[in-house]
């Protein structure tokens, strides 16, 4: 399998999916505008490809999916709008562009954020109607993301995160909990949406469930990592700030070899994880893609 060949696939179909919703909506012209300004700044569509490649892989159609998948980009998109604002994470520079607030202003750039959340239950509530789905698998894949991303989880992460700040709770325990919601939450909840709009059985539920708790940790560690050694240009957004504000990181609390050796072990989880459904390939070179990407 070509894996950037195939996410590319499934960014496209996403992204003009979403594209022609908010283009469609009726509403005020600057908010639409700003909405796809961050939209379709690029990035790397990795939430939406993997709820189709879940879907996909277990028998699913994709066009069942795509709700789900489209919901899942708008909803990352909101959170970046809004973690770059400055009573959050202060950033001027998003995916190589400026940041949302440095184009349309911080109230707009909030109200874009709010926009897209809100969009993205449209996008699922419609697509569950259009598609008339026989199984009640999108409808918990529905609660599954409302619960992944609210105040149980993304929000909740962030809001420890922010404590944590000024707090300074240095520990291990407290680092996975920050992460496990304000990353791990979403990516999760990426590839259990795909199985359950697919109607898989329990298992594969549960070994995809694992392999996106496996694989959000590795995402955040070699996320940590890149903000310690990346190149700025590369990555397309600020680098060195966690160190400079003292920020608990997987570097910042176990030092650049040590956080690499747990992006290792992580990686091999994740890819023992997904290795218990036929048909996986997709996830595992997704696994090896990431533990080397520099961006």
């Amino acid at each position: 399998m070509n894996l950037n060949s195939k996410i590319k696939e499934y960014a496209s179909v996403t992204e003009d999916a979403i594209k022609r919703y908010i283009n469609g909506m009726e509403g005020n012209e600057t908010l639409k505008k700003a909405m796809l300004y961050s939209v379709t700044a690029g990035g790397k569509r990795l939430r939406s490809s993997m709820v189709l490649a879940a879907c996909e892989m277990l028998g699913g159609k994709i066009e069942e999916a795509l709700p789900l998948a489209c919901a899942l980009e708008t909803i990352h998109t909101y959170s970046l709008i809004h973690d770059d604002l400055p009573a959050l994470d202060n950033d001027d520079l998003r995916r190589g562009k400026p940041s949302n607030h440095k184009v349309f202003g911080e109230a707009m750039a909030i109200l874009a954020g709010d926009g897209l959340l809100s969009t993205a239950f449209e996008m699922m509530v419609e697509g569950y109607v259009k598609c008339g789905i026989g199984h009640d698998g999108y409808v918990k894949a529905m609660r599954y993301i409302a619960r992944a991303i609210g105040a149980r989880g993304m929000v909740s992460g962030q809001a420890c995160d922010i404590e944590n700040e000024t707090n300074q709770v240095f520990t291990e325990e407290m680092l996975k909990h920050i992460h496990s919601n304000k990353t791990g939450a979403l990516i999760k909840a990426s590839v259990v949406s795909g199985a359950l709009a697919a109607n898989a059985k329990d298992s594969d539920v549960a070994a995809l469930e694992e392999f996106g708790e496996q694989y959000g940790l590795l995402f955040q560690i070699t996320d940590d990592i890149l903000d310690f050694e990346g190149d700025e240009a590369v990555l397309g957004k600020s680098t060195g700030k966690d160190s400079k504000s003292n920020k608990l990181t997987y570097v910042t609390l176990f030092g650049a070899a040590r956080a690499h050796e747990l992006a290792g072990i992580a990686a091999e989880n994740a890819k023992k994880a997904v290795s218990r459904i036929d048909g996986s390939e997709f996830f595992a070179e997704l696994v090896d893609h990431t533990i080397g990407r520099n961006r």
